[in-house]
């Protein structure tokens, strides 16, 4: 009986342990900061990477400008986080148009390298007589760090670029508008890595003299300023850490369970020691 207690008393403590880290390593649900922004998004986009509309996860970017124009807007990353960057675009009148127009959205990160879709449709085309078509990307999570060779996305500002790639020379011109909005999910310590970088790649962060002369005219740095709402993130915890601990416990517990169930009840009292 003692035996079946102690078994038991190990099962509750790994299930209290397992408990309060679970949701963070399995939940896949948004983040604050991307139910939080419910302020309105810029109404205009940039032409270039250097003229990005900054946004943020949860605000919705607009724009209007002219068929063939290339529009960027940028939104911040952070560690353990994987963005879903939605575009509608809506077209010009179909009897203004001559054919179909493919359209394309693309993701940089904060050195400029374009970073893959895991999902969505990142190209799409659209019919003569269509109003509107929907693009997406599903990034990878983002990593604390990673190889210089690597190209992992990093913690930092991230370009949304959207532009149309193929449709009638007659139609380039013509007005459209877009709309922008990304949503982030929390992986938590399932991507997680040990390290961080010493800054987030966002611009202005190459070097410490512009942050260092920031910060001597009380002025927020350019890290600072593309922060997410709640700031960036150390990226040395995560919840990996309460369930190494848990595994660390739980293979104590059983192995003083295991001992408890094979060591036996001992030495009769009647029978002498063996000389």
């Amino acid at each position: 009986m003692r035996t079946v207690r102690m078994l038991a008393a190990a099962a509750l403590a790994g299930a209290a342990l397992l408990g309060p880290a679970a949701p963070g390593a399995l939940a896949d649900a948004p983040t604050p900061s991307a139910t939080a922004g419910e302020d309105a998004g810029p109404t205009e986009a940039g032409t270039t990477f250097r003229t990005a509309a900054a946004f943020r996860p949860g605000q919705e970017a607009t724009a209007q400008a002219a068929t063939g124009d290339y529009l960027y807007w940028v939104f911040p990353a952070d560690t353990g986080e994987r963005p879903t960057v939605k575009a509608t675009v809506t077209l010009p009148e179909s009897a203004l148009r001559h054919g179909p127009a493919t359209w394309r959205v693309d993701v940089y990160d904060g050195l400029r390298r374009r970073q893959p879709c895991m999902y969505g449709a990142q190209s799409r085309t659209a019919a003569k007589e269509a109003a509107s078509l929907e693009l997406a990307c599903v990034l990878r999570p983002v990593r604390a760090s990673a190889d210089a060779w690597a190209n992992d996305p990093l913690p930092g500002s991230y370009y949304v670029r959207l532009t149309v790639t193929g449709l009638p020379e007659e139609d380039l011109g013509q007005s459209f508008s877009a709309r922008v909005g990304v949503d982030v999910s929390d992986k938590g310590g399932a991507y997680a890595t040990d390290g961080a970088l010493a800054a987030p790649l966002v611009p202005g962060a190459t070097t410490a003299e512009p942050a260092e002369q920031a910060e001597e005219e009380d002025r927020r740095t350019a890290v600072e300023a593309a922060a997410p709402e709640d700031g960036w993130s150390s990226g040395r915890w995560s919840d990996r850490w309460l369930w190494t601990a848990a595994g660390g416990v739980l293979a104590a517990l059983a192995g003083i369970g295991g001992h408890a169930l094979t060591r036996g009840a001992g030495r009769p009292p009647r029978v002498p020691p063996a000389t």
